[in-house]
């Protein structure tokens, strides 16, 4: 079975789909109207995802139960307080799971995002300590501006301040990544030694029971099986 996955700017469009909708329906109705528009455009993208990849990733998922519940408060209370905290909330959720992982010595962004790069362990290290600077930084200004400015400049931020912020991030982080791309480490050395480009794609070998050649001779040879390789 042919796994399907967003391109990178799929994936963009449905993640400032939700932000847009929230931005629109603010505009024209109110903070009320826009929470209940942003909590449907949400649930509408997290089954766009789960249709096309037929599995939604951890950080989308944490993201719309949170928005559920804090939209569900904002409607429930009437009051805009809960949606606007929910940004704050939901970066030093991320920011503190990043942090433990560090501490654990395990990496959640590498399983995350190992489809679209291949960093040394180095590289997923120095990756995830600036995600956690960029997930406090964008608390701190959330909790900055949500108290100190109108709703309309709030949801403005939100909408397209937060993004920029993201991107803006990502420009001052690809030179510094470039530098722990693995098939650095084979130009300069020849092997690979952190890991392997190959190994994102583990769970498909478990799958179809691929092996190695040597795994290959210790086999029972009256089991009918497929050879697959490259001539050089």
């Amino acid at each position: 079975m042919i796994e399907r996955h967003l391109s990178p700017g799929q994936r963009t469009l449905i993640d400032l789909g939700p932000l847009v909708v929230f931005f629109c329906a603010n505009y024209i109705y109110g903070i009320m109207v826009g929470t209940a528009a942003l909590m449907f455009a949400t649930a509408i993208v997290i089954c766009i995802t789960f249709f096309v990849e037929r599995s939604i990733p951890p950080m989308p998922t944490v993201t719309c139960v949170l928005v559920m519940i804090f939209g569900g408060l904002t409607l429930y209370f009437d009051n805009e307080i809960f949606i606007k905290v929910k940004p704050t909330i939901v970066n030093l959720l991320f920011a503190s799971a990043l942090a433990i992982g560090l501490l654990l010595k395990r990496n959640f962004l590498k399983p995350l995002l190992s489809r679209v790069m291949q960093l040394t362990d180095d590289g997923w290290k120095i990756m995830s300590k600036l995600w956690i600077i960029m997930f406090i930084s964008l608390a701190i200004i959330n909790e900055a501006l949500w108290r100190t400015v109108d709703t309309d400049t709030w949801v403005t931020f939100k909408a397209f301040g937060i993004p920029i912020i993201v991107l803006i991030f990502g420009i001052f982080m690809t030179p510094i990544l470039q530098k722990h791309q693995l098939k650095k480490e084979f130009e300069s050395i020849g092997f690979f030694i952190s890991d392997h480009p190959l190994s994102q794609f583990k769970d498909m070998y478990d799958q179809y029971n691929i092996m190695s050649y040597t795994d290959f001779k210790e086999m029972d040879t009256s089991k009918e099986i497929n050879v697959a390789g490259t001539l050089l």
